[in-house]
């Protein structure tokens, strides 16, 4: 497979702006043209990495400045984001469905995926892909999708922290509806097996290789106490902790995470370049320091088709930033909207023509 390369960025978020300024009667006269497209047959339309150079020339620069603004005061959000995109895509597809808030209209009634178990309290970013939205409805109105804004912010996430670079497939749209109940089924957890997490990877269409190189996201970020603990004092119902963690980091986390203690403390799952996109993710694993047991079952279970990936990660650096770009752009395409199929949200809270979204009863922005 080959992948597309990326150009290199334009040297002046400002002059990509006021190019954006200057194209948006463009942008707007080409939505039209497109829209007539689409109803002329052409509703099966691929994604493509053009897609918005004529309507929305400066949307990749406007992503990134915002997203640099927030790394300011939150190096987190790079994970966060990236995070986001996944969630988004492994539930009914990289439709933009995990950014809709609970909802109850004439219009429409959304149970949001936010309150999904693996999202409630945990996922985060919303904030900031307000933020990304405004900035383009001033710059672009009507033209990029919500679904659009988290494979872009994924991108430039990594790429922002170090990691790899590549130019995303375009040409979303968004979904009109959310599931919280596929998202409670679909969504790997962190307890999964070996074999569980294979089951959900191959439910979307990803195999083992994309299993090994997508959980090397997990080389940034952090994790709550709640998402690990069982496996510092009673893995399994077992009185035991669990035997793939390494005696020393297993103490290292019991001082963090108490028994009984505050389940919402941070633990970096790289605790040694924390907000640095690298390999580092995968020889940690080799010395049984992988935070979730999801991300030490690639390694410790015995016999596993997964090691001798991570081994090559491990040592290959650029094996892995190749792998985890391959694997990136095709879950990107994990079912998406295009043509005239859904909508481009005006408000990633809430479909069009909804004003009633509320997200007072969730609990998702940590």
């Amino acid at each position: 497979m080959s992948l597309p390369e990326k150009m290199p960025p334009s040297s002046s978020s400002s002059a990509s702006q006021n190019n954006c300024s200057i194209k948006i009667s463009v942008s707007i006269l080409f939505a039209i043209l497109l829209i007539l497209c689409a109803g002329a047959g052409y509703g099966e339309a691929q994604l493509t990495t053009t897609f918005y150079d004529e309507v929305c020339p400066c949307a990749i620069t406007t992503v990134r400045g915002v997203i640099l603004d927030a790394l300011q005061t939150d190096p987190r959000i790079a994970a966060s984001l990236t995070r986001l995109h996944f969630h988004d895509c492994f539930v009914n597809g990289c439709d933009g469905s995990i950014l809709l808030d609970n909802s109850s209209s004439t219009s429409s009634t959304i149970d949001s995926e936010k309150a999904a178990f693996a999202n409630n309290n945990s996922a985060r970013g919303f904030d900031v892909v307000d933020n990304i939205k405004t900035a383009l409805e001033t710059a672009c109105p009507g033209v990029v999708s919500c679904a659009d804004i988290l494979a872009i912010a994924a991108e430039e996430s990594v790429s922002l922290s170090g990691g790899p670079s590549w130019t995303v497939l375009l040409g979303r749209r968004d979904s009109t509806t959310a599931n919280r109940t596929a998202a409670n089924e679909a969504l790997p957890a962190p307890s999964f097996t070996l074999d569980e997490l294979k089951a959900s990877f191959a439910a979307v269409g990803l195999d083992t290789t994309d299993l090994v190189a997508l959980s090397g996201a997990h080389t940034f970020g952090r994790a709550k106490c709640q998402s690990f603990s069982n496996r510092l004092y009673d893995f399994n119902s077992t009185g035991l902790p669990d035997p793939t963690l390494n005696s020393t980091y297993l103490e290292t986390l019991r001082e963090l995470c108490p028994q009984n203690g505050n389940a919402s403390v941070l633990a970096n799952f790289d605790p040694s370049t924390p907000n640095t996109f690298d390999g580092k993710y995968f020889s940690n694993l080799q010395v049984r320091k992988g935070l979730l047991q999801s991300d030490q079952e690639l390694f410790s279970t015995s016999g596993a088709d997964t090691i001798n990936i991570v081994n090559n990660f491990s040592v290959n650096q650029s094996a892995f930033f190749e792998s985890f770009v391959k694997s990136m752009i095709k879950m990107g395409n994990i079912s998406p909207l295009t043509g005239t199929d859904g909508e481009i949200r005006l408000n990633c809270r809430r479909v069009n023509g909804d004003s009633y979204g509320s997200s007072a009863t969730l609990i998702a922005e940590y």
